[in-house]
């Protein structure tokens, strides 16, 4: 395991080091950049002054030397200065981090905990009502945008309950029941789309499980219906649904642009588009390859879980 486990990580290393070539290369392909956006912005444009300006930022040297430059100072822990803001990268980044992850937690968590056990009812219950039931709440689920589910949420609870949830960020450690108040309609609209995604996979695993030997011996042999559903059946068709989960977490760490901006959350894939917007590059660098590394980390996980799942998996003879 400790092989597989270093080799995978040198093999990350190697995937963080091509995309952080494919962003640094997109991010200078857009037309403008900053001094660019200000010049504008400031309605008049002084050759002089933007020759100064521009070396004062770093972006006339050659893009060889932006990008040995960068690399330099993430593997010195130093994230740069934001182009926007004036002062350093990481100052503006670490507050927003904590918004995105605890959502993304907790939409996991939701879509987890909805997902996997309707999954199992559904394929347990096949072809019966409970089972169309699931199964169209699940397409819808997977029709619906996440925003627009939230809004619905909102203004059923304006209307029905005369309950608002706050306009502005309350950090937990200022009071985490408002805070967990503040998250559970995003959470749940955006983790009830995810838990759509994961009931239809358990769903289709489960239907394979439930039809091989070994089952039909556990039912021949008189024991439980939930013993054998829950606790035979549904390990055994696990593996798909932990692939689903981490590729669930590792989007919604870079997907929640839209469900943020819509609970005015101060999130990292909020703040990305006002970035790129921007071209505050040091910025969107960074955050984009938070994005990466988590992706990346998310598949290492799924693949360290498939070996706690399925015993049979040696990954020292890989």
């Amino acid at each position: 395991m400790r092989g597989y486990v270093t080799k995978r990580l040198l093999i990350a290393v190697v995937t963080l080091v091509g995309m952080s070539m494919v962003i640094f290369v997109l991010m200078r392909l857009a037309p403008g950049n900053i001094v660019d956006i200000l010049f504008e912005s400031a309605g008049y444009v002084d050759q002089a002054d933007k020759k100064q300006l521009e070396r004062e930022l770093g972006v006339d040297r050659p893009l060889v030397v932006q990008y040995a430059r960068w690399m330099g100072e993430v593997a010195r822990g130093d994230l740069g200065k934001s182009y926007r803001y004036d002062m350093p990268a990481w100052k503006i980044i670490k507050p927003r981090l904590p918004v995105t992850l605890e959502l993304a937690f907790l939409a996991l968590l939701f879509s987890i905990l909805l997902g996997v056990p309707f999954g199992v009812l559904s394929a347990a219950r096949q072809d019966r009502p409970l089972d169309y039931v699931l199964r169209v709440l699940s397409l819808a689920g997977l029709s619906m945008p996440a925003f627009w589910l939230g809004m619905i949420i909102i203004l059923v609870f304006v209307r029905s309950l005369g309950w608002m949830p706050s306009i502005t960020y309350v950090s937990p450690l200022v009071d985490l029941k408002a805070n967990l108040w503040q998250f559970a309609v995003p959470a749940l609209a955006v983790g009830y789309r995810s838990s759509a995604l994961i009931m239809r996979i358990t769903r289709s695993a489960m239907l394979e499980v439930l039809r091989e030997d070994y089952i039909r011996t556990a039912w021949a042999k008189g024991q439980r219906g939930t013993l054998v559903v829950w606790r035979h059946a549904l390990k055994n068709a696990s593996l798909p649904v932990i692939t689903v989960v981490g590729i669930e977490f590792a989007f919604l760490i870079g997907g929640l642009v839209v469900t943020e901006t819509v609970f005015n959350l101060p999130g990292v894939a909020r703040y990305l588009v006002d970035a790129i917007q921007l071209r505050d590059y040091p910025v969107v660098q960074n955050l984009t390859m938070f994005i990466a590394v988590v992706v990346v980390l998310a598949n290492l996980a799924v693949d360290l879980l498939y070996a706690w799942a399925d015993p049979r998996i040696k990954y020292e003879k890989a």
